[in-house]
């Protein structure tokens, strides 16, 4: 088990392109969401992860994490994942002591591109790029099972 916190922000530009050192197409699927806990699957290239969140405040974050098999994976988002999926690339860059997961998404969700960053507390400073908007860890409507149940295009 570990201990996720994790500030999520929009973006103001796409500066944050000329940053990117790798980039993956990432399908998630929920198993079970609710308010404030998410069981999902996600494939990502040739690896596939089963993992159970529950948050309280949206900032701190209950994480369990466990590789499947990818066939699994493949089932359990065709016979059993809510829809629709979520279907995003994820950008990484680095600045300073930490990386930024840039999450453009694609689908129900085009349009949409959040920045998250892990933090070891929630009041760690971090370096915060001229590229980097207004935060919204809080706002459950950006927490991916929201975006699966509401997407960004039905806003």
């Amino acid at each position: 088990m570990a201990i996720e916190i994790e500030r999520k922000f929009l973006l103001r530009n796409a500066r944050w392109r000329d940053e990117v050192y790798a980039s993956q197409r990432l399908s998630q699927g929920y198993l079970c969401r609710g308010e404030d806990k998410a069981i999902r699957v996600r494939i990502a290239g040739e690896q596939a992860h089963l993992n159970i969140k529950t948050t309280g405040d949206g900032i701190h974050r209950l994480e369990f994490e466990y590789p499947i098999p990818l066939e699994d994976a493949r089932v359990l988002l065709d016979e059993v994942a809510a829809r629709p999926w979520i279907d995003k690339t994820r950008h990484l860059v680095k600045r300073g002591d930490h990386v930024w997961e840039i999450d453009e998404f694609h689908g129900d969700n085009e349009g949409l591109v959040v920045a998250e960053i892990e933090l070891a507390a929630a009041d760690e400073p971090f370096e915060r790029p001229d590229w980097l908007g207004e935060e919204v860890s809080q706002d459950r409507r950006y927490y991916n099972s929201s975006l699966s149940e509401r997407p960004f295009n039905t806003w």
